[in-house]
């Protein structure tokens, strides 16, 4: 593997590391209120409601799992 290869893929598991890390969810999760704030930002009133229940639902079902697993 030539040394430039090997850089590019450092470079990549590292952002995957980074990004995805131990908890998948949470980059899901952070997508997809990303994908909903730019969905509603014509809606203010719908993204203020919306934006922060998926934020929520989101930590909750990390909390929860975090948990879960803790208990072993």
């Amino acid at each position: 593997m030539t040394a430039t290869k090997r850089a590019i893929a450092a470079f990549g598991k590292f952002w995957w590391e980074f990004l995805v890390g131990d908890t998948p969810g949470l980059l899901v999760g952070t997508i997809v209120v990303i994908v909903a704030a730019l969905a509603l930002r014509h809606h203010r009133t719908a993204g203020f409601i919306v934006v922060p229940l998926i934020a929520g639902v989101a930590l909750a079902l990390s909390i929860f799992r975090g948990r879960k697993t803790d208990r072993s």
